[in-house]
């Protein structure tokens, strides 16, 4: 039997005094699940700091569906710092549930979000502090077992020893049948690779030890993975797709933290999937089709987030917004629901080709700061090779659109590394910027005393190829070479009003690795936590030449595997999983971008053969008054 939460939670409450933010650590937040009394047990984990991990929109779409199914209850838990770490591991407390300060090793289930790249550190220190076993072969019959799903969860193979199973795809049905199989093969007395071997048969879970890594003629140095025999798994295993976001809970945010958090507002996801087909995003190849809720539904559920929650601030949250068929009506209509409340009804970013006159004039009626547009690179020629499919005058229109509605300070995101870029396309970055500081200044004017005028923020991040894209077999540019364009860009920016950020070189380069590697990343990733490495995304935290020496003891270049190329034709690691975009259509847009041909948009036009739909049985969706295909 489980000890009283009260003495549970006194093992951690003596230590609350000797670290930062000991509000991480606190329970019963306003809108947590209060009674936990199914008794199949899922306990939720985001694999860093509460104030990181407490916003995220996909554990807390999991964590109702959990506890709003019958028999089954759901908890969640994060990564403590460092310093309660430490203190844990020298006081014997191991993790601990956040709702009862249970026993993270004490539950059926403990299943991890894969936000990005970077968390794989933090997967090992979370189940190590726990006392569950890193490795899936180590875990005896009675062991919780292991899942994981998220974002970066479609190369998992340098994570794959560690997962009993891998949810591909929307979760809100997903995570409920892996939960149910668990717990009714459990009541049936089955073995645990019994029960692996049901779960295998459940639509999109992939079993990693079920599957064996050949390496030949056709494949990569990292071979790709079949089925062993006998095991009856699939040959590939396809998503998981819901395929009306409107049949979905639009309020999954209910709990409210005691202390500051990143993205402290109630968020709503508006919008799932997105066709425009940026040939450098996972997540556009990913996510498809396009999934919209309607605008009735989500200002009804905006109303009803932010009475329950009591922010002052609310998020339209999705991979593009603005692409919302209905987006500037449900701005307006917010607005004028909010006008008198105080609330800011904001949008992550906009897309330069949908940011209107109308579009300003609804974004603008709510609170100003900040703008965001994301050009992605500088010249037209390189917007085509990626499919951006935005201009020049797109961008001029937008700055004016915005300065004429108010706005001072406006943002622009590009990338550095991509495929064909030159220097000229790296100059043209800051001559974009200064372009759109040429017309706020034409529009606002010039300050007095270098005080209240317009400013143009530049974000540059290194392109990281990642799996499921045009891009996929394309090398990352090499590291002392991304070095001397990010001087160069610093250098070809004179103006004070234009600042400069760019991403840290040698994270890229980790990413980039792990994006690339197969099943034996496993052990590099290994090695590195052994030798210190965790929080890998703080750059305080994070040591580059720890994570290069992991990959030498373990007989692998990071560097080299970063920057390595794919024959078009081989065998990839990530190739027994699919999103349902067909590889073949992925080959196709490879050589578009070389012939910088672009593609358009599926939901604005006709289907460009992505394969998504027929593959899935699914299609775009749309609200408004667009025809979905």
């Amino acid at each position: 039997m489980r000890l009283a939460r009260e003495d549970r939670f006194a093992q951690i409450e003596p230590l609350l005094g000797k670290v930062l933010h000991p509000a991480r650590y606190l329970d019963h937040e306003w809108g947590a699940q209060e009674q936990q009394d199914g008794p199949f047990h899922v306990c939720m984990i985001y694999a860093d700091t509460y104030e990181v991990g407490q916003p995220n929109l996909g554990i807390a779409i999991l964590y109702n569906e959990l506890n709003s199914a019958e028999g089954i209850s759901c908890e969640r838990a994060y990564l403590p710092w460092v310093d309660m770490s430490a203190l844990m591991r020298e006081r014997g407390v191991p993790l601990l549930s956040l709702e009862t300060s249970s026993p993270v090793a004490s539950f059926d289930v403990v299943g991890f979000t894969l936000a990005h790249e970077l968390v794989v550190s933090n997967v090992l220190e979370t189940l190590d502090l726990a006392g569950i076993a890193i490795a899936a072969e180590d875990r005896d019959e009675d062991d919780a077992f292991v899942i994981a799903g998220g974002p970066s969860a479609w190369n998992c193979e340098p994570l794959a020893p560690v997962f009993d199973a891998v949810l591909l795809g929307d979760g809100e049905e997903e995570i409920v049948d892996v939960a149910r199989c668990i717990r009714d093969a459990r009541a049936e007395g089955l073995s645990r690779q019994e029960i692996l071997l049901r779960l295998s048969q459940v639509e999109s879970i992939y079993v990693p030890s079920l599957y064996e890594v050949v390496v030949d003629e056709t494949s990569t140095r990292w071979g790709y993975a079949v089925p062993k025999k006998g095991s009856g798994a699939p040959e590939v295993v396809y998503k998981r797709c819901i395929p009306d976001l409107a049949a979905t809970e639009p309020v999954a945010q209910r709990i409210v933290p005691y202390m500051g958090i990143v993205q402290d507002r109630f968020a709503i996801e508006v919008l799932r999937g997105c066709a425009r087909g940026c040939r450098f995003c996972q997540a556009g190849m990913t996510y498809r089709p396009v999934r919209e809720r309607p605008a009735e539904q989500v200002i009804e559920a905006v109303t009803d987030g932010l009475a329950m929650t009591g922010y002052d601030e609310c998020s339209l949250s999705s991979l593009s917004t603005t692409d919302h068929s209905e987006c500037a009506s449900m701005l307006n209509l917010l607005n004028e629901r909010t006008r008198d409340l105080g609330v800011r009804v904001s949008i992550p970013s906009q897309r330069l080709d949908s940011f209107g006159v109308d579009m300003a004039s609804a974004v603008s009626g709510s609170r100003k700061g900040g703008l965001t547009f994301a050009p992605e690179a500088g010249t037209q020629r390189l917007r085509d090779v990626i499919n951006k499919n935005v201009t020049d005058e797109d961008l001029e229109r937008a700055a004016r659109n915005a300065f004429e509605n108010g706005w001072r300070r406006m943002k622009l995101y590009f990338m550095m590394g991509l495929p064909t870029e030159t220097d000229e396309d790296i100059l043209a970055i800051t001559a974009a910027a200064r372009r759109v500081l040429e017309i706020g200044r034409e529009i606002c004017g010039r300050p007095r005393k270098g005080k209240g005028g317009v400013s143009v923020s530049i974000s540059v991040a290194v392109f990281v190829p990642k799996c499921y894209t045009p891009f996929q077999w394309v090398g990352q540019l090499e590291r002392d070479e991304v070095r001397r364009r990010q001087q160069l860009l610093l250098q070809s920016a004179q103006d004070r009003d234009i600042r400069i950020s760019y991403h840290d070189s040698d994270v890229s380069v980790i990413e980039g690795a792990l994006s690339k590697m197969g099943r034996k990343g496993f052990e590099v990733i290994r090695e590195a936590w052994r030798r210190g490495c965790r929080f890998d995304a703080w750059t305080d935290q994070f040591k580059y030449d720890v994570w290069l020496e992991a990959g030498r003891a373990v007989g692998v270049d990071l560097e080299e595997v970063a920057t390595e190329s794919f024959d078009l034709e081989a065998r990839l690691p990530w190739d027994h999983t699919s999103p349902g975009v067909s590889k073949g259509f992925l080959q196709r847009e490879w050589r578009r971008a070389l012939g910088g041909v672009t593609t358009p948009d599926c939901t604005m036009t006709s289907c460009t053969g992505c394969g998504v739909c027929p593959s899935l049985g699914v299609s775009n969706r749309i609200a408004g008054d667009r025809h979905a295909r």
